[in-house]
């Protein structure tokens, strides 16, 4: 391994591993700061009071008398800058973007700008070097190219900031159900039934054993029933879980592995409780957009400040106004959203009842007619899976079928959540079950569970990386989870 150390006044270099703090951390395991932990301090930091910066370089600026170099570890959208007293250091350590680096400075008031203390290099060692022609350089970059570098992408400024958005929006809805009373539980990815009756489910075979569990395993396409009996027993839960789908969309907001946040809420009646919620939800997570969120690692300043472009920083403060509407979002049946969009689209063939909502239709619902959010609620019975209750009264029709359902549609993404209530009586999921052909026997488990002490419930389940290409202003559902799966793709 390549190691190179400069001590100011000498430079020095030499092959192997090298630690310059030996002595000082003989006396200490602590962990190191971060660059987020230096910038915070170095407001109130005393002059001449040491820092060690370990990190990245993320940049290197060569003056007359002096150099600079940005120092980024991913821990915040901040760099730290660090001055070098000689220019020609830069050409003696051979210093280039990506190399990781340890640097140990002092804290000294800038010439140039008010109550701003910069960093005055004392000691540098790069501990791991990049070749020439390393990719991710202080310039701008595609994510189509960046795509390519699935180790590597990380490391770029925008989607750092992504990640860092997606643990902020992670530790939000944990605040959140907390405040609703809500258990959060880890329900098995491993399943022997297909909740959504799809069958696009991911068989899991084993090595050397043949059946291993005695029966065929799938990755789950979604917990809900497992959630069913854990809401059971602790009235509401909630989980943020890894789903899996072998769905041949090869689109900008289609993955085979993805997140999926599911909550399962016992003694709910009507389909507009489980909206409201939803609603009330997704609004608290963007709550803190003004002046709170600037201290907020993952936040929304954190987000937009890694944006070089206006134009995208105006669309990011633009989709976080639209979620924080107080008004209650529209909300309209599926009939009723057939009716809008024949009347406006101008298509050459009318949409009929029973005819799928596609995601233009999805788009153009929220992005155009409403221009915000909307529910669409009681979909046509033979359109959903076997577990959906009957509509309500005033919206069933025995001629056309339909179920206690929603989805709840936004601007640039289309169908964002989908949930319903659930049947719990005994005999009607029984029915449903038979006469749609099921095998009622691999589901006795979950059936059993109207046998012994039924309530009515309902819930719902969020694609997330939807949630955070939305909030973040990206373009593609690819650039919002580390290591997309999609057809044809699991490179690493």
């Amino acid at each position: 391994m390549y190691s190179a150390r400069l001590s100011i006044g000498s430079v020095s270099k030499k092959a192997g591993n090298f630690s310059f703090l030996g002595k000082r951390l003989a006396h200490s395991h602590a962990l190191s700061n971060t660059v987020h932990d230096i910038v915070a301090h170095s407001g109130t930091a005393k002059e001449g009071e040491s820092v060690t910066v370990k990190g990245h370089i993320r940049n290197v600026k060569t003056m007359k008398s002096h150099a600079f170099i940005d120092v980024s570890d991913g821990a915040t959208h901040h760099a730290v800058n660090i001055l070098l007293p000689d220019p020609k250091l830069t050409t003696d350590l051979h210093l280039k973007v990506g190399q990781a680096v340890e640097v140990v400075g002092e804290f000294k008031k800038s010439e140039v700008k008010d109550n701003v203390n910069e960093i005055h290099c004392k000691e540098m060692t790069v501990i791991g070097n990049v070749p020439d022609k390393y990719p991710i350089q202080k310039k701008a970059t595609s994510m189509d190219f960046l795509r390519t570098l699935p180790t590597l992408r990380h490391r770029t400024a925008t989607v750092a900031s992504v990640f860092r958005f997606r643990s902020y929006l992670e530790g939000c809805f944990m605040d959140f159900f907390r405040s609703e009373s809500f258990i959060k539980v880890s329900p098995p990815t491993l399943t022997s039934s297909d909740c959504e009756g799809a069958g696009e489910l991911f068989y899991v075979g084993s090595t050397g054993k043949k059946n291993f569990f005695k029966k065929n395993a799938y990755l789950t396409v979604s917990t809900q029933l497992h959630l069913e009996v854990l809401a059971a027993s602790l009235n509401r839960v909630w989980t943020l879980t890894p789903c899996f789908r072998a769905e041949n969309s090869d689109t900008n907001r289609h993955l085979s592995e993805f997140w999926m946040l599911e909550a399962e809420i016992s003694h709910v009646e009507h389909v507009h409780q489980l909206t409201q919620f939803a609603q009330k939800m997704l609004q608290s997570v963007v709550q803190s957009k003004g002046e709170a969120s600037k201290t907020v690692v993952g936040g929304f300043e954190d987000m937009s400040s890694s944006y070089r472009s206006q134009e995208k920083v105006d669309i990011l403060s633009q989709r976080w106004n639209t979620l924080l509407e107080d008004q209650q979002w529209p909300t309209i049946t599926y009939k009723q959203a057939l009716e809008i969009i024949n009347e406006n689209k101008g298509q050459e063939t009318e949409l009929q009842w029973g005819d799928t909502l596609t995601t233009e239709h999805e788009k153009w619902l929220a992005g155009t007619h409403f221009q915000k959010p909307v529910f669409v609620t009681d979909y046509p019975k033979f359109q959903k899976p076997f577990y959906m209750r009957q509509s309500s009264p005033d919206v069933y029709d025995s001629e056309q079928p339909t179920v206690a359902c929603f989805d709840l549609i936004i601007p640039e993404i289309g169908e964002l959540i989908g949930g319903s209530l659930r049947i719990h009586d005994y005999q009607e999921l029984t029915r449903e079950i038979e006469s749609r052909g099921m095998d009622k026997k691999a589901l006795d488990w979950y059936i059993g569970l109207r046998e012994n002490g039924t309530v009515p419930h309902g819930g719902f389940g969020m694609g997330f990386e939807r949630l955070v290409m939305y909030l973040s202003a990206q373009d593609n559902i690819r650039d919002v989870i580390a290591f997309p799966r999609f057809p044809g793709s699991c490179n690493c």
